[in-house]
C-alpha cells in the first residue's frame, strides 16, 4: 500500500514562502511522475506542477516563476518551493504520485495539507 504524506503548510502573509514535503513510502523511482494539485474551497482540484523520473519540471502558468518542484531520491521526498505567495494560492495542496506502465493508470494522493496566505 502506497502512502504520501504531506507535510509544511501552514499560514503566511502574501510574499511569503513555503516548501511542502511529500513523502513516500517507497521508492520513488517506482513512479513515473510525481506532482502537486490544490483545491481551494469549492473549486475543483488542479494541478499544480510535475517532475518526471528523469527530473522534467512542468507547471501550470499560474505558479510558473513562483513554484519550483524538486525531488531528493534518497529520501523518496519531492518538494514544492512556493515563493511570492498571494491570496489566490490558498487551498489544501495534495501530492501526486502516478505510475503509467499500469492500464489504467495508478494514481496514488496524500491527505493534503493547508496552505493559507493571507492578504
Amino acid at each position: 500500500q502506497v502512502q504520501l504524506v504531506e507535510s509544511g503548510g501552514g499560514l503566511v502573509q502574501a510574499g511569503g514562502s513555503l516548501r511542502l514535503s511529500c513523502g513516500a513510502s517507497e521508492n520513488i523511482f517506482t513512479f513515473n511522475t510525481m506532482g502537486w494539485y490544490r483545491q481551494a474551497p469549492g473549486k475543483q482540484r488542479d494541478w499544480v506542477a510535475t517532475i518526471t523520473n528523469g527530473g522534467s519540471t512542468n507547471y501550470a502558468d499560474s505558479v510558473k516563476g513562483r513554484f519550483t518542484i524538486s525531488r531528493d531520491n534518497a529520501k523518496n521526498t519531492v518538494y514544492l518551493q512556493m515563493n511570492s505567495l498571494k491570496p489566490e494560492d490558498t487551498a489544501v495542496y495534495y501530492c501526486n504520485a502516478r505510475k503509467t506502465y499500469y492500464a489504467p493508470p495508478r494514481d496514488y494522493w496524500g491527505q493534503g495539507t493547508q496552505v493559507t496566505v493571507s492578504s
